[in-house]
């Protein structure tokens, strides 16, 4: 991974082998980010995303390898409520399918990527405030805490 910022950006590519959302939080930890957004694209060899069923309160896994491209990333990193970096991303992966003949996709929850090729994103911190988490008892869910 490397990574340089210019301006209020961040700009950082995750080669061959390391899992995306681990080297942002990485970038975010030695640049002392404490709230960010980012986006991306990239290759992944192995991904987990997930749907989450509000019913249950817990996440659908769906695992894939192989030659993904990743078309879209899009997230947030904030300040959870122990004082951690908390990521929130959503990304969607295609694949062709040789045997049918046509291209498939898999979207939602990013839980893990691991780059095939490389990956390149940019991350834009916040200016002047911190955001944190905070449980939202009508949705069930952490939720942003823009009083933190």
């Amino acid at each position: 991974m490397n990574y340089r910022q210019m301006g209020e950006r961040v700009y950082i590519r995750i080669d061959k082998g390391e899992e995306i959302l681990a080297q942002m939080v990485d970038v975010c930890r030695q640049l002392h980010i404490s709230a960010a957004t980012f986006q991306g694209i990239g290759a992944c060899g192995e991904v987990e995303v997930a749907t989450y069923i509000p019913d249950r309160q817990e996440f659908l896994p769906h695992v894939r390898n192989g030659m993904l491209e990743m078309i879209s990333l899009m997230g947030n990193l904030v300040t959870g409520r122990q004082g951690e970096l908390v990521q929130h991303a959503h990304a969607l992966f295609s694949a062709f399918d040789e045997a049918k003949g046509r291209i498939d996709y898999l979207g939602g929850h990013l839980k893990k990527a691991t780059v095939l090729y490389t990956a390149e994103l940019v991350l834009v911190p916040v200016q002047g405030g911190k955001i944190g988490l905070r449980y939202d008892a009508a949705a069930g869910i952490d939720v942003w805490d823009l009083e933190a």
